[in-house]
């Protein structure tokens, strides 16, 4: 009876050990990378079931660029030369695209939370940084489909390289490196805030004061001085002022670096905190 009793236990243990999901630490890289490809898939699947959650991806370059070259464009480079006007919002808006994209992840975080999406992922023996890894792929991937459009309709306006292709692929990939540590901020406000209404009126809280406070749509020397220091400053006026000068050829100063030290110093602060708030409510 006293080896029953004591045997049972131990029995117990080693089941419950056994059914126990490994810990992150065990997973090495390969596994990783492995669930963050069949992560990937699974979102993109679930576009490929859901093609009205890319109207988005595909209206908002069509409608941005034509909106503001033909309301702003006479404006800023005088009637008649919309043209000018082109090659100047274009590159501008490659960094508005990032950054309105980016917010689609932390509604998204959210409300996979709401439908208990993320209940299942917690049985499941994966790190759980490969499901918020997994979301920014499939973002960035739907931010590459817009950018192909917006500088589709541009050439169609009469944008032109006035540089090299190999340039114009630096600007499609600076922008994507920008946009990517924007995501991380989205999904920690889609981890903190308690609905998805409240994630998308914090996000637009923050998207129009930096998307017009910048240089994307007209030059600060047309602003008023207060303005001017805020464009200075401002993380979209390096991205844009970046991207303008790579398609256009013309002198780039800082701003390249300046706008992937501001990448870095925002996935640095932002990604730890979101991972460790995931792994909590999971």
């Amino acid at each position: 009876m006293s080896t029953a009793t004591t045997t049972k236990p131990s029995t117990t243990a080693a089941v419950t050990a056994a059914s126990r999901p490994p810990s992150e630490g065990r997973i090495g890289l390969r596994a990783n990378l492995r669930h963050i490809g069949a992560l990937v898939r699974r979102n993109a699947l679930q576009i490929k079931q859901d093609p009205e959650s890319m109207f988005d991806v595909l209206f908002m370059p069509i409608i941005f660029t034509l909106l503001f070259v033909f309301v702003f464009g006479g404006a800023i480079s005088g009637k008649g030369n919309q043209g000018e006007y082109v090659n100047y919002v274009v590159p501008g808006l490659m960094a508005m695209m990032g950054m309105n994209i980016a917010m689609g992840v932390g509604t998204g975080v959210n409300d996979d939370f709401k439908k208990g999406v993320m209940d299942r992922f917690r049985s499941m023996p994966i790190a759980r940084s490969s499901v918020l890894i997994a979301k920014i792929v499939v973002e960035l991937g739907r931010m590459m489909v817009a950018i192909a459009i917006l500088l589709t309709v541009g050439f169609i306006l009469g944008l032109s390289i006035k540089s090299s292709v190999l340039d114009l692929f630096l600007a499609i990939g600076l922008s994507a490196v920008f946009g990517a540590s924007l995501m991380w901020i989205f999904i920690l406000l889609g981890l903190t805030l308690k609905t998805a209404q409240a994630v998308q009126g914090m996000a637009m809280l923050v998207l129009m004061p930096l998307q017009f406070g910048s240089s994307i749509f007209a030059p600060p020397t047309t602003m008023p001085g207060w303005l001017q220091s805020f464009t200075d400053y401002n993380p979209l006026s390096n991205l844009a002022d970046a991207a303008r000068g790579l398609i256009n050829g013309t002198p780039l100063g800082n701003s390249v670096w300046v706008t992937l030290a501001w990448s870095v110093a925002i996935t640095a602060v932002t990604m730890p905190v979101a991972v460790r708030k995931f792994r909590q409510k999971t």
